[in-house]
């Protein structure tokens, strides 16, 4: 506990002993006349004052040189205590988490700084809701042993978190802080099953064998220790957690891993415009952040409490990601979620009536041109014959088998972002993507600018299908060139809102629009060998004047006439040398 953590009422009754005493020591029986006399405090509750003032160091304890029985009490003032600054801005946690990536630079996974502040979060969470429980409890009458026990239970915590395990009990041995964090991520797991898999995935002892890790977590523990985070947000703790995932997105992006652009996902739910008691799922989670800002969405729009009847599904092979991906959802403060661990592909986890699972939405940005997943491979999986019945592509590129499995996912409206090549490469890809186009799925394929992503300069598309088209709609595509839509940065493009709302706008009216979007009918699709790259329909260049050949041929030989004259100039100046 520290100074910021005292609840109100014992922080009353501290100003009171500190007002009575002013820096003088007293006896147990001395403070126990103060706080009757003016509270009406018991016996067992001074006793329990005492001690929480302690724990805060505000209270100096030590035997009386009399008798070796009686305790002796000095209080301290606010001043000569370390201070601990409770953080409640967005911009107070990222100063935090920038002064913690600096330590750390490049040697050490990042996921530990975010797993700190989950646990330190966590932790602090619990803190206040056991203590204003406990408070409440002892205002109704309860006997301060009982309110005590009532108050630690369950019930009343989004974590069952063994007091033991607190952060601060944690950070009392320093030179045991790795193994003590590795018995709490056992003990955790064990008291909260249903996110075991957060807490199994991190190795504390592993982590600090390397010796310069084990004194990088040292610091980071003393630097988080700095800061309340009783009073934030959830959706401060979670865009902190997305800073550090864009933070490091660079780094990671070397590594092969991938990172979607927040506004990307902002213009792929603005397109999808999910309502409350829907279903999203992911087939690609990654870290969450598609169904993240699908429920952000549905808050903007809705009210949180409708936004909390979203209900929000993913898969994710690597289980580490997985961890981050639901550490992330309850640092938003999300509990209506459903995420699986296991190959996408083959192994879909979400099954229905002897099927895969259907979802009112569905989005992804999986693997672009993935490799591994032909005819053969496939085959050996769950449901193929349903999920992939419009073909299999070659080993090369699986961007297509992601695509199928997603739209065999879905009842309604589908958006997933991907490598360019897959609306226009031939052989097996063009022959799937022939068959969904007869079948009328798509409804519009968006051009997104160049280096929007980490991992690669090229741009991508947004491809958006329907299961049901509106009549207005049948038999048609709107293809949108946004390729000019962004804003420049130094070493990234990025889409502000104007670019968004420009790109939600074309595609809800779909329509024409001149340079920028055009509706196709599946028989100019067919014209085009099923090539839907909008850059092929809709140009963006300047129009270039037009001129006869007539006068193309004057004006060479005025340039000509310019460059003869010149020439004469030169020589007669030479001359006169």
């Amino acid at each position: 506990m520290n100074i910021n953590e005292l609840p109100n009422w014992i922080n009353k009754r501290y100003q009171k002993l500190l007002e009575e005493f002013n820096g003088k020591e007293f006896t147990f029986d001395e403070a126990f006349k103060v706080l009757k006399e003016n509270f009406d405090d018991i016996e067992q509750q001074v006793k329990n004052i005492l001690v929480e003032i302690k724990k805060a160091g505000l209270l100096e304890v030590k035997r009386s040189m009399k008798d070796k029985r009686e305790k002796i009490y000095k209080l301290k003032e606010l001043f000569e205590v370390k201070k601990v600054n409770s953080i409640s801005t967005k911009d107070e946690l990222i100063n935090l988490l920038k002064q913690a990536a600096d330590l750390i630079r490049t040697q050490v996974d990042y996921t530990f700084i975010l797993l700190l502040l989950f646990y330190k979060a966590s932790s602090d969470k619990w803190q206040k809701e056991y203590e204003e429980k406990k408070e409440e409890l002892l205002k109704e009458g309860w006997l301060e042993e009982e309110a005590v026990k009532e108050a630690r239970e369950p019930a009343y915590h989004a974590f069952n978190f063994p007091e033991e395990y607190l952060w601060e009990n944690i950070r009392k041995e320093p030179q045991r802080i790795s193994e003590k964090f590795s018995m709490a991520m056992k003990k955790l797991a064990e008291e909260n099953p249903d996110y075991q898999d957060i807490f199994s995935q991190f190795d504390f002892f592993q982590f600090t064998n390397n010796s310069e890790n084990a004194i990088i977590l040292n610091q980071l523990v003393e630097l988080f220790s700095k800061f309340s985070f009783r009073e934030i947000s959830g959706d401060i703790l979670g865009d902190a957690y997305e800073w550090i995932l864009k933070y490091f997105a660079p780094q990671k992006a070397k590594e092969g891993e991938v990172y979607t652009p927040r506004e990307v996902i902002r213009l792929m739910i603005e397109i999808l415009d999910p309502e409350p008691k829907k279903s999203i799922y992911d087939p690609a989670l990654g870290s969450g952040g598609m169904l993240i800002i699908g429920h952000k969405y549905v808050k903007e729009k809705y009210g949180k409490d409708k936004a909390d009847t979203l209900f929000l599904y993913g898969q994710e092979w690597n289980l580490k990601t997985l961890a981050l991906a639901k550490m992330n959802m309850l640092l938003h403060d999300i509990r209506n979620f459903n995420f699986q661990s296991g190959n996408t592909l083959l192994f879909p986890k979400f099954k229905e009536n002897d099927g895969i699972k259907k979802f009112d939405y569905v989005i992804a940005n999986p693997p672009w041109n993935q490799d591994g997943y032909d005819e053969e491979t496939l085959k050996k999986g769950e449901y193929w014959e349903k999920r992939y019945c419009y073909g299999f592509a070659t080993k090369k590129f699986a961007d297509w088998i992601w695509i199928q499995h997603m739209i065999a996912s879905a009842k309604e409206r589908v958006a997933v972002v991907i490598d360019t090549g897959a609306v226009s490469r031939g052989g097996r890809e063009k022959l799937i993507r022939q068959k969904i186009i007869e079948d009328d799925l798509i409804e519009s394929v968006i051009l997104l600018p160049e280096k929007l992503f980490y991992n690669t300069d090229a741009p991508a598309v947004i491809i958006v299908f329907n299961k049901q088209k509106p009549q207005a709609k049948r038999g048609k595509i709107l293809l949108i060139n946004a390729s000019k839509e962004y804003q420049e940065g130094k070493k990234q493009n990025t889409l502000s809102m104007e670019n968004i709302q420009k790109i939600v706008n074309a595609y809800r009216e779909f329509k024409d629009i001149e340079k920028f979007a055009k509706v196709i009918t599946v028989q100019e699709a067919r014209e085009t060998d099923y090539n839907l790259s909008p850059s092929r329909f809709v140009s963006i260049a300047e129009e270039e004047e037009y001129r006869s050949v007539q006068e193309i041929k004057a004006e060479l030989e005025r340039l000509e006439e310019e460059r003869r004259k010149v020439e004469e100039k030169i020589k007669k100046i030479f001359g006169m040398i």
